[in-house]
């Protein structure tokens, strides 16, 4: 009977906390705060393994999981339109979107040869967007 309540519990707990992170709130970024390629520029014709360098205007870079005002990390989407990213949940991470929740501002790619559209999202602690999103054009390269 007891092992039946904690498992309830459990479960209870499981669909609070799922529900908390349907419900995040989007906090603001500072006015004019931007993300922006140091390297590669758009257009550029690289080989793999590049290195991308990312700058940010405005706020502070911090580990994920750091909840200081003013801060955030660095998101890389790969050949990946923003519009399919869900903005009002923790970004997933994955090959398409890549996550740099250690507060890096560079990271080597291995791409294959071809054109390759790289797109910044800075992200709160949580893995969240800002709102409004702060985010970089869209740039293009090709791998050779």
């Amino acid at each position: 009977m007891n092992k039946w309540i904690a498992g309830l519990a459990l479960a209870g707990g499981v669909l609070l906390a799922g529900s908390a992170l349907a419900q995040m709130e989007r906090a603001s970024a500072p006015e004019g705060t931007e993300v922006y390629f140091i390297s590669p520029e758009a257009g550029a014709t690289v080989e793999s393994p590049l290195t991308v360098r990312m700058g940010l205007k405005g706020m502070g870079v911090a580990p994920a999981g750091t909840q200081a005002e003013g801060t955030g990390h660095h998101h890389l989407l790969v050949d990946t339109p923003l519009d399919e990213v869900d903005l009002d949940q923790p970004l997933p991470a994955n090959d398409e979107m890549r996550h740099f929740g250690g507060g890096q501002t560079e990271t080597t790619l291995e791409l294959e040869s071809g054109e390759h559209t790289l797109q910044l999202l800075f992200m709160d602690a949580n893995h969240v967007s800002f709102d409004p999103p702060v985010t970089s054009d869209p740039i293009t390269i090709t791998v050779e």
